[in-house]
Formats: C-alpha cells, sequence, structure tokens
C-alpha cells in the first residue's frame, strides 16, 4: 500500500511539472516573436482633404519595406489588378518602384500592399490616389 500512495505522489508531482513547460510554449508567446513588415516613404500624394491632390497618368510610385520582409512575398495591386513592380535590396530595407498602369487614368485608384515577414507574419497597407485624365 505504500508504494501505491508514493507512486500517486510522483505522478502528481509529474503532472503538474509537465503541464507548466508545455504552457512555456503557447501559442501566443509565438506571436509575439515574429515583426510584422513596416512599409514607409510612400510617394505619391495621397489623395485626402483639405487638397485632395492628382497625380499624373502612368506616375512611378516607390515605397521602402523593413528589412525583415520577405520581398518574395511582395503583392501589389492598384483597383485589384497587379502592378509589376522591382525591388532593390539593402541591409536595412527594401525599396519597391512601380508605375500606374495606363488604363486607370481619371480614376481613383487604392494601391494594395501585402507582404509576408521572413518569420511568416504578414501585414498590408494601401493609399487612395486620384489619377489625373491625360491632357
Amino acid at each position: 500500500m505504500r508504494v501505491s500512495k508514493v507512486s500517486k505522489w510522483v505522478m502528481c508531482i509529474a503532472i503538474v511539472l509537465s503541464n507548466g513547460v508545455a504552457n512555456a510554449y503557447s501559442p501566443e508567446m509565438q506571436k509575439e516573436v515574429c515583426k510584422k513588415p513596416k512599409f514607409r516613404e510612400f510617394d505619391l500624394p495621397e489623395y485626402k482633404a483639405p487638397d485632395y491632390p492628382e497625380v499624373a497618368p502612368e506616375s512611378e510610385f516607390s515605397f521602402t519595406l523593413s528589412a525583415w520582409a520577405n520581398p518574395e512575398t511582395i503583392k501589389v495591386m492598384a483597383k485589384k489588378q497587379p502592378v509589376p513592380f522591382t525591388v532593390e535590396t539593402t541591409t536595412t530595407y527594401h525599396r519597391v518602384k512601380a508605375r500606374l498602369p495606363a488604363s486607370l487614368t481619371g480614376q481613383h485608384v487604392r494601391i494594395d500592399v501585402s507582404v509576408k515577414a521572413v518569420l511568416g507574419c504578414d501585414d498590408q497597407t494601401g493609399w487612395l490616389v486620384k489619377v489625373a485624365e491625360k491632357k
């Protein structure tokens, strides 16, 4: 009988200790480790009050992404159409350059960008621009 009481205590202690170890690696802790990519330096004027500026048809635009963004996962869309782009990579950032499609002349256009970080998390952003009519 004494052996069964000791074995019950050992089992209880083992369960308590293993439960603590399992909680140390919860999914919430893994999500905190991944840094989302940062978008910066968008160089077209955004369409917003008070000026509501317009951009020239087929304007070139660029923006930068943080170095921990995976350049192979970048997607650039204008009015839900894929936009061809180039990426220049340095040790501290990725510069993305593109041109507005000619078919979007005279329209309000939302430029949407999405990218995944090297560690797997992702982020997206967008900018609204007004493309002027061709002269």
